[in-house]
């Protein structure tokens, strides 16, 4: 590791990044701005990177190495260096050099808030009294922790426009999901029930800010706002999937409403779009929804993922065939679907990250093939190194089951519409699409097989 001297000229807009990443994926990191690839920075024989950019205006950044991403935060001459482990990519983000205290304090407060949310659900179940003695308490200690390190830091205003976000809108976002989520594990409904100030932080939040329009913490609790206020009450007069079409039809339209900068309501649109195209395969409700996105989206480019996502969906119909995508076996060669796709096949995902996933998966496999040994079940592997998925293999030892991998995962996630590891694709005694949007763990799974 090292850091740069800081004496700058005083007009120039110098700023140097780079750092070390153990175990990579690839063999590059992705230096972005607003989603937008600003630098490809490849790893040397040692798995270091660095870069001098000769002018970098101030601002919040990311840097990605797929499938993982994180924020970095430049003030003017910063020199910054960061060491991450992909095994454990969040917990192990350590920065160092010119700039390094804010972007430490930022990672420290996203650890806080992801290991608060893993408390939450339990107090999700508690009365409204209980919960809100929890959070209240919680937010408190982490107030204090802002609050200290902004007098020890003496960060900017700009830094500190990211830095209270991630504060508040982490509190705000458990505030939001508390009257839905309570319902849903408790039965109970609280919505009339909770005091008559409860939302009134909403009206300090302003809903146009350009500047966190494409960071998480904002972006998530508007998310969770929207299923909050789009929430359809007399939701017994409609089927499941009517429910959904007009639950998010109904949030698009508040969206709309209340978001007037084009940059921050297309995010979130795009939001609602993506969760709901992945989830509700009814073609004719599909449509329904995205003359409705389209009505109220800007974002008319050629890159407009959702209708990438779109294309991909209408590619996945049933009785389409299932189109080609780069799979290799555990000898390395190249796998064509044609040669792949017998009559009556099962594709199932898996990564090593998600190790209770990859279990949880095989097993439930296992136990489908002796219900349905006219199946064919094939597991494929996203988002490791071709490594890393040999390794895993040989400590499981799988067994019954055909096992690939997928060396370019942008190109499943578009042509297979693969942005969830619990997707399943089943084909017919055809070698055709049957369903391409199952979940093997569904309670009807077995239905899909029948």
């Amino acid at each position: 590791m090292s850091s740069c001297k800081s004496e700058f000229k005083g007009c120039e807009y110098v700023a140097y990044f780079g750092g070390e990443v153990v175990n990579p994926n690839n063999p590059y990191v992705l230096f972005c701005k607003d989603n937008e690839v600003i630098d490809t920075l490849k790893l040397d024989e040692n798995n270091r990177f660095f870069t001098q950019f000769d002018s970098l205006a101030p601002g919040l950044y990311t840097f990605k190495h797929e499938p993982e991403y994180q924020y970095v935060y430049f003030d003017k001459n910063d020199s910054i260096m960061v060491r991450v482990n992909s095994k454990d990519f969040d917990e192990s983000i350590v920065f160092c050099g010119r700039g390094e205290e804010k972007n430490n304090f930022l990672m420290e407060l996203f650890l806080k808030n992801e290991k608060d949310k893993s408390k939450m659900f339990e107090y999700f179940d508690d009365s409204f009294e209980d919960f809100s003695k929890q959070i209240d308490a919680t937010f408190a200690k982490e107030t204090l922790f802002y609050t200290t390190k902004k007098a020890e830091i003496k960060w900017s205003d700009d830094f500190d426009l990211f830095a209270k976000a991630s504060l508040d809108f982490d509190y705000y976002s458990k505030k939001e999901l508390y009257p839905l989520v309570h319902k849903i594990r408790t039965g109970e409904d609280l919505i009339e029930k909770l005091p008559a100030n409860y939302y009134d932080y909403r009206k300090t939040i302003d809903f146009n800010n350009v500047a966190l329009s494409n960071y998480a913490p904002y972006v998530m609790y508007l998310s969770h706002m929207l299923n909050n206020m789009g929430t359809i009450n007399y939701h017994n007069h409609f089927s499941e999937k009517d429910l959904a079409l007009k639950t998010n039809i109904n949030k698009m339209t508040i969206a709309d409403t209340l978001i007037k900068n084009k940059m921050v309501k297309d995010n979130i649109l795009n939001n609602i779009a993506f969760t709901y195209l992945l989830e509700d395969q009814n073609m004719t409700n599909n449509n329904t929804f995205l003359n409705t996105y389209k009505k109220f989206s800007t974002d008319k480019s050629k890159k407009n993922e959702i209708t990438t996502l779109c294309n991909a969906i209408q590619m996945l119909k049933v009785g389409s065939t299932l189109p080609e995508v780069p799979l290799i076996d555990t000898n390395g060669y190249s796998v064509s679907l044609a040669n792949l796709t017998k009559p009556n096949t099962v594709f199932f995902f898996w990564t090593e990250k998600a190790k209770s996933h990859l279990e949880a998966v095989h097993l439930k496999v296992i136990a489908l093939k002796s219900k349905f040994p006219q199946y064919n079940f094939v597991a494929v592997n996203i988002n490791d190194s071709e490594e890393d998925w040999k390794k895993t293999l040989d400590k499981y030892k799988f067994k019954g089951v055909t096992e690939l991998h997928c060396s370019d995962f942008e190109t499943i996630k578009n042509k297979w519409a693969i942005n969830k590891i619990h997707r399943t694709i089943i084909l017919d005694n055809k070698g055709l699409i049957k369903n391409a949007f199952a979940n093997i763990f569904d309670s009807q799974f077995e239905e899909n097989l029948k």
